[in-house]
């Protein structure tokens, strides 16, 4: 326990907090669609979500040594470093969760530890080959199988159950879709928690407290479960009303559709190491749902708002690490203060914006814009 300083003590904490955001902004990868198609109550949905994104982060350890000792070089990373990447990463989710747009927290993680590398480091410092693999390739593949596997799915769904009364297909693919949603979540805990798994065990390494090739200890597993699991629970309401309403309209054969899509692509990449993002996978497997559905509305400015996120956040995120890690690595102690004070600000004041129009459990499905007011409403309650 030498080598775990205050600095990295900090880190380790920042990390976990990162993890949590992960887990209420992607909630929605899981069951956005079922509460969509009321296959699952609000609340049932997430806490089953939360239960298994904790199991699912004992299943695999395989992306978290792809962050560990793979993007970057984990014989030139800082702890300081780290803590910028993890600032950087941890904004850019709370930003996009305001305005209900689900961007990749995966990809906000690794632009924040790049960008933080980058500036620390050099640029000898980021395994460019390794990011283009591991991280790069899954991005612009993974939604693309993800919502033709979705599509065919779909399609024959409808073929196989056009001559079935309505009210029995729409039960039984709801009862599916309680199997097919509970996957999905386990899919994210092996897939999302891993990536603060391999944060937190970088942070050791680079802290000499871990070997350069150690996996994962069991207490930072079974942490960076719990922290994505609670974040999982408490729901990301605002990025449920985007994905359940806001892309497509949603039936129950689409929703168990896109989530088996989902489940299969997110599992298969986290056994071979592939470090992707679930919102992708998701959103991409909506898509293609919404398009296999004959006379099926597709909301493209949606999908369009969606598709700019998805190619800024790596480089966003990846702009603010590099200031943070600037700052830290001219001011030291005073400068880490200095940009978790900033930090802390500017979460504070993203949630805070978000109580002026609360999206929660019990208006969701309403509709599917998520708009900011500039003035408080009458009677507050409570924001998600």
């Amino acid at each position: 326990m030498d080598h775990i300083t205050f600095l990295v003590a900090v880190v380790i904490v920042t990390a976990l907090a990162f993890d949590f955001t992960n887990g209420f902004h992607d909630t929605a990868n899981a069951m956005a669609t079922s509460i969509a198609t009321g296959a699952l109550a609000p609340r049932t949905a997430v806490l089953i979500s939360g239960v298994l994104n904790v199991v699912g982060a004992f299943l695999s350890t395989e992306v978290a040594k792809t962050i560990s000792g793979g993007i970057v070089d984990d014989t030139l990373v800082t702890p300081g470093m780290i803590f910028a990447g993890l600032v950087g990463a941890i904004l850019w989710n709370l930003l996009t969760w305001l305005v209900g747009l689900p961007s990749s927290s995966s990809h906000a993680l690794f632009g924040g530890l790049i960008g933080a590398v980058w500036v620390g480091a050099g640029s000898h410092g980021v395994n460019f080959d390794k990011v283009v693999e591991k991280v790069l390739v899954p991005a612009v593949a993974s939604p693309v199988v993800a919502g033709v596997a979705a599509l065919l799915a779909t399609y024959l769904a409808y073929r196989l159950t056009d001559r079935a009364r309505k009210e029995s297909v729409t039960k039984g693919f709801r009862v599916g879709q309680i199997a097919s949603a509970s996957l999905v979540s386990l899919a994210h805990g092996t897939n999302d928690a891993q990536k603060t798994m391999g944060v937190i065990t970088l942070t050791l390494i680079s802290a000499g407290a871990l070997g350069h090739d150690a996996g994962p200890p069991l207490w930072v597993i079974a942490s960076a479960g719990l922290a994505i699991g609670l974040g999982t629970y408490l729901g990301g309401w605002r990025i449920i009303r985007t994905m359940g309403k806001g892309l497509t309209e949603i039936q129950s054969p689409q929703g168990f559709a896109a989530e088996t899509a989902s489940t299969t692509v997110i599992l298969t990449s986290a056994h071979l190491g592939f470090a992707l993002s679930t919102t992708q996978v998701a959103s991409g497997s909506i898509l293609g749902a919404g398009l296999g559905r004959r006379l099926a509305e597709v909301r493209w400015g949606v999908a369009g708002r969606m598709a700019v996120a998805w190619v800024i956040t790596l480089p966003a995120a990846a702009l603010v690490g590099g200031l943070a890690a600037a700052v830290v690595q001219n001011g030291g102690d005073l400068g880490t203060a200095v940009v978790a004070l900033v930090g802390a600000a500017l979460a504070t004041g993203i949630v805070a914006l978000s109580r002026r129009n609360p999206v929660h459990a019990h208006n969701v499905n309403d509709t599917h814009e998520v708009t900011l007011r500039t003035e408080p409403p009458a009677k507050v309650g409570a924001a998600a």
